[in-house]
């Protein structure tokens, strides 16, 4: 079982809730948190536990309690809420987590039992929801176009997703998977999903895919990193081949977000995100599917590294 863990409290010397904000992101190998100053952003203290997910649900609750405790006693800080980057979605009809990764969290009520150990509220979101709303209220899009309204914050490495923001706000959406773009469909040559349904997005321009793909065609196996070197030296035509159905397939699947959202603003995060040609070659083939005759959309590179769910779970 789960121990409640008391907050603190300190009297006259209590700091009260609006002056900081305290955030967590919850990922497979690790936990963070952020403590940050609520004027500035300014960052007043981190620190990452192992999430240890082996060891069950209640385990993990205990490590998000202990480390959101442990950055705010420095700080005599007691908080009135939090925020939390999941590896998945609370379902807002069931109140519980689904399409984790951290499969102990699925089908569990996390937010109402987080709430009842910490005895203040929980606020969960989507990490790639909380990369998308660091990236436009702390990162690269507020460096480069601060004035921007409209933000798709995507994921492209081990897997894909995406999360909007408008005006600084998430959209979470009526099922709680707003920004969900790794599992529309895009192409019955990717095959099975995790989820269930055949050639989402996941499954043609991931970094796995693109390996699995780069196998199929050559008859051996190689990283994603070394599939990019072999095509950028030249005459090497199964990486030339994976690499442009990389472009063309990227091309077609953001077409279809920038349809329907056209944000002015594509920030493009994971491992698959920093290939330089995404954002040369791949935009290239953005022209030929969106409903416009060029293409404005700014795209972008992160500034946050691996800290900015955490940044966004704060500003949840």
């Amino acid at each position: 079982m789960y121990t409640p863990v008391k907050p603190y409290f300190y009297g006259q010397n209590r700091i009260m809730s609006a002056s900081y904000l305290l955030g967590i992101d919850l990922g497979g190998t690790k936990i963070e948190a952020a403590l940050l100053d609520a004027k500035t952003n300014q960052v007043k203290i981190r620190e990452r536990v192992a999430t240890e997910g082996h060891l069950g649900y209640d385990h993990i609750l205990n490590n998000i309690a202990q480390l959101a405790h442990s950055v705010c006693r420095p700080y005599e800080f007691t908080p009135q809420h939090i925020g939390i980057a999941t590896p998945g979605t609370l379902d807002p009809l069931t109140q519980t987590m689904k399409n984790c990764n951290t499969t102990a969290l699925n089908g569990r009520h996390m937010k109402a039992d987080l709430e009842k150990i910490l005895g203040y509220e929980v606020r969960l979101a989507n990490d790639a929801n909380c990369f998308a709303i660091a990236e436009a209220q702390m990162g690269i899009v507020k460096e480069k176009m601060p004035e921007a309204q409209v933000v798709f914050g995507v994921i492209m490495g081990t897997g894909v997703g995406g999360g909007v923001v408008v005006n600084g706000r998430v959209i979470g959406g009526r099922h709680g998977i707003g920004g969900e773009w790794g599992h529309n469909f895009l192409d019955e040559s990717g095959g099975p999903c995790y989820c269930g349904k055949t050639g989402c997005v996941e499954t043609v321009i991931s970094g796995p895919a693109l390996e699995r793909f780069y196998a199929k065609i050559s008859g051996s196996e190689k990283k994603l990193k070394d599939i990019v070197s072999e095509y950028r030296e030249g005459n090497a035509p199964f990486a030339q081949q994976t690499m442009e159905r990389l472009y063309e397939q990227f091309g077609r699947a953001i077409a279809v977000v920038i349809n329907i959202v056209d944000p002015d603003v594509i920030v493009i995060g994971g491992g698959v995100g920093n290939i330089d040609e995404i954002y040369t070659e791949g935009v290239e083939r953005v022209k030929k599917y969106i409903f416009n005759p060029r293409v404005e959309v700014l795209f972008l590179k992160p500034s946050l590294g691996d800290s900015a769910g955490v940044f966004g779970a704060a500003l949840l």
